[in-house]
Parts: structure tokens; sequence; C-alpha cells
């Protein structure tokens, strides 16, 4: 039997506002991602995972979103994007689009209504309220992802309603069953219209504790600086969201997906962001239990570059051996991966390393945009962010503004081939000389290898479909074995600006294939290699 089309693919993250601007207003535009899916295509992914794309205040960037059921008119119009939609299934890539189903908008209608409708209203228990303390305070501890209490008061009803980001994006109170039914139904309309399916915002996020609970300290003594760097971080997100039941509701999503298999396109795929108590809240539950597939955090927010941040991870996807991960490094939310690891170091020699490993892990990869060209972080200053994280902790850390500047596209251009406008974020002058128009024309660049690694893994069953089993190597080397049927590839990469000589025994015999990034020279089961080097074998 077939696996569907989602297992093992790969898609690419397109943040639609910076990606490419085809009317000179910009802002990057779904006309502009259909002007670019040659582009796509030649990479030789399986589709795109496309930002919100609905109607939005842009207090957080289309993650509070005012109305499911449109499109933003920064990006065009419901025609735009069907057109982007049947270009797409033409050139057979997927398009999946993100749905953020926990929280709305302030200014969506049915928050409004759920304010001003009263207590008794027809909407009142759509969106999670409670009392305030005697005092005036917050109902509970529960602290906010962006900051502060995650409680925001509104004399209009007397009450505080629940905000996990934003103030201005409430909670949805799934608890509520004619308000779950609204969210499901915005994945009934979206389907209908031809989407191939969903990557779920904040999937671990629907239910919350009707008491109220407090959350529990994170011990003092257990604190990292992951745990220090925003105050909500400190506590133990058991209560405000991450329940064990939240596994119920992402069966019942996964469910109503999959009711539309029999259309037109296919196997439909729905895939969730877990960034806390993954285990707790079903980030690892297999594809017939929860959705098809999810990422966590983990390797999204590593920056030590040793062989332990991916054996670390896959040894907890091992206690979960029906789970099919989802495997990210990179995306609108964290540092790009070359600074992440290589910080001032940002070397095309690293790109390919992270690339050619991101590449070789098993699950379904995504690749955010500009990571196939290896771009470093923008630096920003103050004035030119316009992310709301960003402006909290400044100057403690930028935001993710350095990771959302706009796609480079050509050379001798102030804009970098983005816009013909004013772009809505400065151009990364960083980005100078890593443009697509100078990697195409150069053989050895970093998109050249991207492509390369690419079609070896799609032309390899082992590669996208094969399971995946460690090499005993000395670090800073990291090795593996991708394995399925009769076919058995052993990806090796050297973690460090060092040359590495490792001797594996099962390298013993095994023929040195043509991609490869830096330099190898196999002799018995010695493998030498050049500072990040990745290599691959057949065994």
């Amino acid at each position: 039997m077939a696996e569907p089309w989602w297992k093992g693919a790969l898609l690419y993250h397109v943040y639609v506002r910076s990606f490419f601007d085809a009317n000179g207003d910009g802002q990057g535009d779904l006309a502009g991602v259909e002007a670019k899916l040659d582009y796509i295509k030649d990479l030789g992914v399986d589709g795109v995972w496309l930002s919100p794309i609905h109607p939005s205040p842009d207090r957080d960037w289309g993650y509070d979103v005012a109305d499911f059921e449109g499109v933003h008119p920064d990006y065009g119009s419901l025609a735009d994007l069907q057109r982007l939609l049947d270009a797409a299934h033409a050139k057979g890539l997927k398009v999946v689009l993100d749905e953020v189903l926990s929280h709305t908008s302030d200014e969506h209608p049915w928050f409004v209504e759920s304010l001003t409708g009263g207590k008794d209203g027809p909407k009142a228990d759509w969106y999670v309220w409670a009392d305030p303390a005697e005092d005036g305070t917050a109902p509970n501890n529960w602290l906010s992802v962006f900051g502060g209490p995650a409680w925001a008061y509104q004399p209009a009803r007397r009450q505080h309603y629940h905000h996990k980001f934003l103030r201005q994006q409430p909670k949805l109170n799934w608890r509520n069953a004619e308000a779950r039914e609204a969210a499901l139904k915005v994945l009934d309309v979206w389907l209908a219209r031809g989407v191939d399916g969903f990557r779920l915002d904040v999937a671990g996020t629907y239910l919350h504790d009707e008491s109220l609970a407090d959350n529990p300290p994170v011990p003092v003594t257990e604190r990292t600086s992951h745990d220090w760097s925003h105050a909500g971080n400190l506590q133990r997100h058991f209560h405000d969201s991450n329940l064990p039941e939240n596994e119920e509701m992402l069966e019942v999503i996964r469910r109503r997906v999959e009711s539309y298999n029999s259309q037109d396109g296919g196997d439909r795929f729905v895939f969730g962001e877990f960034s806390e108590e993954e285990d707790r809240c079903g980030g690892y539950l297999s594809p017939d239990a929860g959705l098809h597939s999810g990422y966590t955090f983990v390797m999204l927010l590593a920056r030590k570059l040793t062989p332990d941040f991916v054996r670390g991870h896959y040894e907890t996807l091992a206690a979960y051996p029906t789970h099919w991960p989802t495997i990210s490094f990179s995306n609108h939310d964290v540092p790009r991966t070359v600074s992440r690891f290589g910080g001032e170091d940002a070397s095309p020699e690293l790109a390919k390393l992270m690339f050619a490993l991101l590449i070789a892990l098993k699950g379904t990869t995504l690749i955010y945009q500009g990571e196939e060209l290896g771009l470093p972080q923008a630096k920003l200053t103050r004035s030119q962010l316009r992310d709301p994280v960003g402006d909290l902790y400044w100057p403690y850390a930028g935001g993710r503004d350095g990771c959302r500047t706009p796609m480079p596209w050509r050379e001798a251009d102030p804009n970098l081939g983005f816009t013909t406008g004013k772009p809505w974020l400065p151009m990364a002058r960083e980005h100078e000389g890593l443009t697509v128009e100078a990697q195409e024309a150069d053989p050895e660049s970093t998109l050249s290898f991207a492509k390369a690694v690419i079609a070896l893994r799609k032309a390899s069953p082992a590669m996208s479909l094969g399971e995946l089993e460690f090499l005993d190597a000395p670090d800073p080397v990291l090795a593996f074995v991708r394995e399925k049927g009769d076919e058995r590839i052993a990806c090796v990469f050297n973690l460090s600006a060092e040359p590495k000589a490792p001797t594996i025994a099962a390298l013993e015999g095994a023929e040195l294939l043509a991609v490869r990034s830096g330099e190898a020279e196999l002799r018995g089961g010695s493998l030498g290699m050049s500072p990040y080097a990745a290599v691959f074998l057949k065994l």
C-alpha cells in the first residue's frame, strides 16, 4: 500500500509578506508566490506551507486572525489564492495553510459579540472569561508567552479574558461545543476550496483547565537559560494549556481533515506546532491517534552544534515509535540556522552542512525560505523592528524580525529584487551576494548544493522513508544510517571547523556518493573529512 504523499515529503515554508512583492507596495503577496512557483518547483520540494493569509490587524503579523474565511488585502483576494492553488497543483505542488484555531484577534466578530453581548449572550462563553480576584488582579498566575499576566480586564463584562500571547489575541474556548465547531468549520471552508492540508499554530493549547488552577513553577535548581529568557518559561504550562485531554481534540481535527480525502487531491495532511510539554499534550502521537505529524522547538532552539542536539531529539522520538515527526531547523520565529549555530561564522560551508543534515533526518521536512541560500540572521535597529516581542525584550533579544526580512532575489537592486516599493522590513545587507540570481549562476553555491541533496533524498526510498539508526562515531562527528528494504545510506557529518578522520567500522567497503559538501576520503573504515563536511555513502 502506497504511503500518503506527506510522509517523507519536503515542504517549503513561505513567509508570504517577505517572499516576493508582485504589485510594488512593499508587501509580499499571493501573486508573488505564484510568480515564484517555478523557483520552488525547481528546488525539488513537494509543496509549500504558507504563513497565515487571513485578514488581520497584524498585531502579531497574521497570527491574530480577524476573518477566517477571507484573504488579507495586503496579499490579494480569494481569486488570487485560487489562481495560486491551481497553478501550484498544475506543477505537482501541494499547498498547506497555516491556521490559528486556538485564539483569534480581539477584532474578530466572535470576540466582539462575546464581549458586548453580556454574560448571557449567545457567544458569552466562546472565549475564556473569569472574574477578577477581589483586589482586581488576574484570576490566577498564568503568564503570557509575550510577557506579563495572561489575562486582560474588560470593564464591559467586569471580567478578565485569557490570552496566552498578546492581549489582542483572546483565547477561544474549545470547551464550548459551538465555539469548537466554528473553529473546525474553518478547516471545512479551506478544504472545500482545494487546499491540501494545514499547519496548526500552537497545537497544544486548545484546552484549558476549567478550575483555573495555578501553573506550578519550574524548580529554581532546574532552570536553564531558556527558562530565564522569558518570564512565562519560569512556570510549567500544565493548566493554561497542554492538558492530556488535548489529545482528543487533535484526533477530532485529524478526522475532520481526513473526511476530505475522497475529494480531488487525495490525502490531506495536518501537522502541528508543539512548543511546550510535548509529551503531555499530544505532540508525539501516532498518525492515527492525533494529528498526522508534529514538530517541537527542541531543534529550533538548539544553539550548540554537537551530535547531542540531534541524538537527544531522536532518543526522545524512539520512545514513541509510531509517531511520524516533522523536522525543522528554522522558521519565522527563531534566528536563522547558520547564525544560530555559527554566530559570526555564518559560512557557506556551515550552511551546506546544516542543510544536508536537515534533509538527511527521518521525518517530513520543513525548509524555511532562504535556508536553501544559507541566509544569516539580519541585524536590525530598534527603530526598524515590527515584532512586538523584539520591542518587549530590546536590547536583550532582537525579536523575530531578523529572520523575517525579505527574500533576496537579484543583485544590483536596492531591494535585492523583492519589491519596487519600500519593503515592509529593511532588506538585509547581510544577504548581498547571497541572492537567488547570484547562487543560481554558481555551481558551488549553497543553493546548487541544496538542489543536489534534495534530489538525492527524492531518489532514495531509504532517505525519504527509511528508519534511522545512529552509528558509533567520536564527537564532533555525527553518523547514522537511513535504511529501507535493501537500501542503506550512511550519512556522516563533521560538526566542527577542523578536519576530522573518524573510524567507523560500518563504513568499511562503502561507496562514497557524489553528492557531498566539503572533501572526503574513505580508507577502510576511516573517513577523512574537511571542516563542516557532509558525506553520504552507500552501504
